[in-house]
């Protein structure tokens, strides 16, 4: 019998990244600033039908249902969606929460007035096929919005360096870079004529840490692909200190009075049709 995962030939690679990212949790706060940001961009009002996609925390969603919007979110992590639903409830805010995947989402056709995805939609190994799903159950003219990472950024020159030390599962194929949804150029190609208005804006999340080696440690411990790295390459140290050597030489670029400071790309646009 063939189960979802044989069927998907990225069900490995999905069934990884559920298991990475469940140590996301301490990471919140730093994205709450942005999702503010994000939930403005995309113009989210009260009674708007929202689905936030990769939501991790809820933090993008329970910013827009504290706007009176009617929110459903979606993740792969059952670990983040237990503490999505728990900062929904300290916000005294009734969210649909569900278990799932962008490739596959559970929802009919044009059911939101905004999808909205935080440097979540982004790890989908098929552009292609994440950004149908999203437009699918976004109605006509409504809006789409979401956050990445520029590859010239500090996020995205660290997605190129775990690139060079990891493989993907044995037999998988290789998933599409994310940092190529934070590329202007390549936003516009994929959106191409299924949007309209389509607009950019960026912004700068600030990480606080008192030195680049405290926020390698601290990136260790929560960032699911970097962990899973440091796992992988235990059993041979040169190569662990070579990655740490490398990866603190990026973050170095972006360390300054306590911070790292790290831009990010912003899109909007409205669904054609």
């Amino acid at each position: 019998m063939m189960t979802e995962q044989s069927a998907d030939p990225f069900g490995a690679f999905k069934a990884m990244q559920r298991a990475a990212w469940a140590s996301f949790a301490p990471i919140e706060t730093f994205t709450t600033a942005p999702a503010a940001r994000l939930v403005r961009l995309a113009g989210i009002g009260d009674a708007a039908r929202v689905l936030d996609v990769a939501c991790g925390t809820g933090v993008v969603a329970i910013t827009a249902a504290l706007r009176g919007a009617r929110v459903s979110a979606l993740d792969l992590s059952p670990a983040l969606l237990e503490r999505a639903r728990r900062n929904a409830e300290v916000a005294g805010l009734d969210i649909e929460f569900v278990e799932g995947d962008v490739e596959a989402l559970p929802w009919a056709d044009a059911q939101f007035d905004v999808v909205v995805s935080q440097f979540g939609h982004m790890f989908a190994p098929r552009p292609d096929v994440a950004l149908r799903e999203m437009l699918r159950v976004l109605r006509p003219s409504g809006r789409l919005a979401f956050a990445t990472w520029p590859p010239e950024g500090v996020v995205g020159r660290t997605f190129d360096l775990l690139a060079r030390y990891m493989s993907p599962p044995a037999g998988a194929p290789k998933p599409a870079a994310p940092a190529a949804w934070g590329d202007v150029g390549i936003v516009r190609e994929r959106l191409g004529a299924a949007v309209r208005g389509l607009r950019f804006a960026r912004g700068t999340m600030l990480m606080q840490t008192l030195s680049v080696t405290h926020a390698r440690l601290m990136h260790e411990a929560t960032i699911g692909p970097l962990a899973k790295l440091v796992e992988q390459l235990g059993n041979d140290p040169p190569a662990l200190a070579r990655l740490r050597d490398e990866y603190e030489a990026i973050l170095a670029d972006a360390f300054e009075e306590n911070c790292l400071h790290l831009e990010f790309v912003m899109v909007r646009a409205e669904k054609a049709g």
